[in-house]
């Protein structure tokens, strides 16, 4: 089996960004998902409350949050580099239940990916329902959150759909 190279360290061991300089700019796009789980209780107000609580509008709160991390991802992992995001959409939808699907999926035209701002989105996403819910319940739980698909750079995963 082949030894994987880490991309953000140098010859010596020691981190390091990724020297992005030499590639090509080219269309990229990723998409992610992060779940919670409600108790059904929880739930069940939720739904019956429109997906509002005393904070306000949870879904809407959570998308804007989504988008204003997509966009600030480098400044919260130190290796991701900033990027012109040219789209950003959320679907947030009912899995089941008592679990909500948040996904994100983000498009740049750059010389790397937007794994992580896919990712850093979905996953704030969800931690702002969280934070609209908790007076409600603190048994909810975040996760998985993982990666759907990316395409653009060296190799394509899943099905892109960004």
């Amino acid at each position: 089996m082949a030894k994987s190279k880490l991309t953000h360290l140098d010859a010596a061991g020691r981190p390091a960004m990724v020297d992005v300089s030499a590639k090509a700019a080219t269309a990229r796009e990723a998409v992610a998902e992060c779940r919670v789980k409600f108790p059904l209780a929880v739930a069940v107000a939720l739904r019956k409350a429109g997906m509002g609580t005393a904070k306000g509008a949870v879904v809407d709160t959570a998308i804007i949050a989504g988008t204003m991390a997509v966009k600030r991802t480098h400044e919260l992992i130190p290796f991701c580099h900033p990027l012109p995001i040219d789209g950003c959409r959320f679907d947030v939808a009912w899995l089941n239940d008592t679990t909500l699907r948040i996904e994100c999926a983000v498009k740049t035209t750059h010389r790397t990916g937007v794994e992580m701002e896919a990712l850093t989105g979905a996953t704030v996403a969800a931690l702002t329902v969280y934070d609209m819910c908790k007076a409600l319940s603190h048994a909810m739980v975040i996760g998985p959150a993982k990666l759907l698909a990316k395409r653009g750079g060296k190799r394509d995963v899943g099905g892109a759909r960004a």
